[in-house]
């Protein structure tokens, strides 16, 4: 499937109806997360198992799946946001399993993780459980963070390594009252992290 069809088909996945702010509830755009998969699945890395740490509405999780994952499974820990993955899933007629789980609780392997963990915008460190997580659950780990998070990022989850990334646009609409603007487009990166041990 091309980028741009995979975006298409992620325009009709639903966001969040009531969006928390100290849960950094963001929808990802469609052009972010087609950007996110397309890069994964031209590595070969949307095969086996999928995992999507703090999936929200399921904009990963279902492009995973419409890319030819063989079984998905998205976590988070907001019961209301699962019902409307569910629902999203269901429209686009794709079959991906939604746990309710808080981030450290999440068990189990899986070949690859995609995420869009919380920034730490309002809560500093808060992707910091969502890295560790991921590297625990997979050896493999598409990610989206703040631009320019490289060198952090490198130091956190060492001996693991950044195999690649890419700069890209991500357009936030306005969601919170402290927002001043409509839209708002930040500079962010996605990384593939591949896991290393020690020895």
């Amino acid at each position: 499937m091309k980028k741009k069809h995979l975006e298409i088909m992620l325009e009709k996945v639903e966001g969040f109806k009531s969006p928390k702010a100290d849960k950094e509830q963001y929808a990802t755009p469609a052009i972010v997360a087609s950007e996110l998969l397309h890069f994964a699945f031209m590595k070969g890395d949307i095969t086996g198992t999928v995992y999507d740490l703090g999936c929200g509405s399921g904009i990963f999780a279902i492009g995973a799946k419409l890319l030819g994952a063989e079984k998905v499974i998205g976590f988070d820990d907001d019961k209301e946001v699962l019902e409307i993955a569910r629902a999203n899933a269901h429209k686009l007629d794709v079959d991906v399993e939604f746990v309710c789980s808080n981030i450290s609780d999440i068990s189990g392997k899986a070949h690859t993780v995609v995420m869009n963990p919380p920034f730490g915008a309002q809560k500093k460190g808060s992707d910091r459980p969502f890295l560790r997580k991921a590297l625990e659950l997979s050896s493999v780990v598409y990610s989206i963070h703040n631009a320019r998070s490289a060198e952090f990022i490198k130091k956190f989850i060492s001996p693991s390594v950044i195999t690649e990334y890419k700069l890209i646009d991500f357009p936030i609409k306005r969601t919170f009252g402290f927002h001043k603007k409509e839209r708002l487009v930040i500079k962010v990166e996605i990384y593939r992290i591949e896991k290393r041990t020690e020895g």
